[in-house]
């Protein structure tokens, strides 16, 4: 009996000794804070009852929540800086971030933690197009594509620590007065073409162009004058991996995306292209200067009716009534776009020097000053500080009901507590998450109170035959808006 307690308490010190080893190398290979290797022990609760991701990434409070899981702030404990920490059941039927990690990757976020079971398919991936990511010989990490620093399990789930960023476009246009100036959108687009090109050189197509889908970075790295671009959980690749060919055009698709952007052209069923990022940019480009689109607010018996009256509205709308009492170079903008062929790489340059241009002959000075400059907006972590005032979203739920709907998208404040997850569709099958044209029950549903006048969050729509999953709060960083209690869309 004592010599098997002797033997047992050896294992255990060995067992200890090995942790810490682990630890040590963790901590030297990360670099900077970021982990240097995956491994199943760390993602356990500690002793003390804290849960952690990796070695070194303590989970926080609850801030998001959604169809993929929760997302939740967190803190790398090796340097003492807060992190997105997105969070997925195992055990998910419909699952997405392990894709969504492998794409972060193939953009270039070097994340230092990586479980070994997708270690041979993102090495894999980023053997492509490599040149993209070298300046001066060096490796650089592009600017707007949020930090990913660890993948892995934790506990039941599957866990994503990613940089924490700011608020988003759609946050920042309603602190505006739902209306931006003609300057801001010039500089938000010039920066948004960058983001895009850049997905497209990486052979992917984003797929889920939407104010919510963008977000500033945090003053306190001085980034709170980048945009960047999140979430991606519709993209595609639209180069194949084995022949490295384009894509073949398809016709029949399903609709993915969000319909209040999404390209006419997906709306006809048609499968996407670099082209239609870019047309979902400008239909967002004229929400930001009209305050609204025209196909915004249209109602129906059941979504499917609802997805058809918006893309017929769409191929009814001019471009020159879209764009009336605005800049040409808005409406040439949309013609060159929509006349692009399905395969056609589009000239990214001569769509920024078409802004940029304008942007001169206005006499606006490229300071960095947007509409939000001067404005405080509140983060889970504190104030985003652009200037002296605290302004808060005039749809902000300050004391949220218990029965309120999930909403999808973008920030929940940090002084909303304890926001509870998404219960209203427990009992739906997959494709009904998806949320596909056939299928009236979806998470779609709040689209049909497309209020124009009220918040604007949007879930997006996603096709079921392709197995593409919903993020249904669409934001990696933090936040999830609710559903005001008067039943319009948020």
């Amino acid at each position: 009996m004592q010599k098997r307690e002797g033997r047992d308490r050896e294992k255990e010190s060995n067992r200890e000794e090995a942790n810490k080893r682990v630890s040590r190398s963790s901590a030297g290979g990360g670099g900077g804070g970021r982990t240097g290797m995956h491994t199943s022990r760390h993602s356990m609760s500690s002793s003390s009852g804290v849960l952690m991701v990796g070695p070194n990434f303590r989970v926080g409070k609850k801030i998001g929540c959604g169809n993929f899981g929760e997302l939740r702030l967190g803190k790398n404990l090796y340097n003492n800086e807060h992190v997105a920490i997105k969070m997925e059941p195992m055990k998910s039927k419909a699952p997405q971030l392990h894709l969504e990690y492998r794409f972060y990757k193939l953009l270039g976020s070097h994340a230092g933690g990586l479980s070994s079971r997708v270690e041979g398919a993102v090495q894999e991936a980023k053997k492509r197009d490599m040149d993209d990511m070298h300046q001066d010989g060096e490796t650089r990490v592009p600017e707007g594509i949020p930090e990913v620093y660890y993948f892995g399990p934790c506990g039941k789930y599957n866990a994503l620590v990613m940089e924490l960023l700011g608020p988003s476009l759609e946050d920042l246009f309603e602190v505006c007065g739902r209306r931006f100036s003609l300057k801001t959108v010039l500089m938000i687009a010039t920066q948004l073409l960058h983001r895009i090109e850049y997905v497209h050189t990486r052979h992917l197509i984003y797929r889920d162009v939407k104010p919510e889908n963008f977000l500033i970075g945090r003053s306190t790295n001085k980034k709170d004058k980048v945009i960047h671009i999140i979430d991606f959980g519709l993209a595609k690749e639209y180069i194949d991996l084995e022949t490295n060919k384009h894509i073949p055009y398809r016709e029949h698709k399903s609709l993915t995306g969000t319909a209040r952007y999404m390209s006419i052209n997906t709306h006809l069923g048609k499968e996407q292209s670099r082209r239609d990022d870019l047309e979902a940019l400008g239909h967002m480009f004229m929400y930001f200067l009209r305050g609204s689109l025209p196909w915004q607010g249209l109602k129906a018996d059941t979504l499917k009716e609802r997805y058809q009256k918006i893309g017929d509205t769409k191929r009814a709308t001019p471009i020159e009534s879209l764009c009336e009492g605005h800049p040409e170079e808005m409406a040439t903008y949309l013609r060159y776009v929509r006349r692009l062929d399905f395969f056609e790489t589009p000239d990214y340059e001569y769509l920024r020097k078409l802004f940029q241009e304008l942007f001169e002959r206005r006499g606006y000075v490229d300071d960095g000053e947007f509409d939000w400059t001067g404005k405080t907006m509140s983060t889970p972590v504190g104030s985003l500080q652009t200037g002296h005032e605290i302004v808060t979203s005039p749809n902000r739920d300050r004391i949220p009901p218990a029965n309120k709907g999930a909403a999808k998208g973008v920030p929940a404040w940090p002084d909303v507590p304890n926001k509870q997850p998404n219960n209203t569709l427990g009992n739906l099958t997959p494709a009904d998450r998806h949320g596909s044209v056939q299928v009236v029950s979806s998470t779609n549903g709040e689209l049909a109170n497309d209020d124009p006048t009220a918040g604007h969050s949007n879930t997006p729509i996603t096709a079921a035959a392709e197995v593409e999953i919903v993020d249904e709060t669409k934001c990696c960083c933090f936040f999830k808006r609710r559903k005001k209690k008067s039943g319009r869309q948020k």
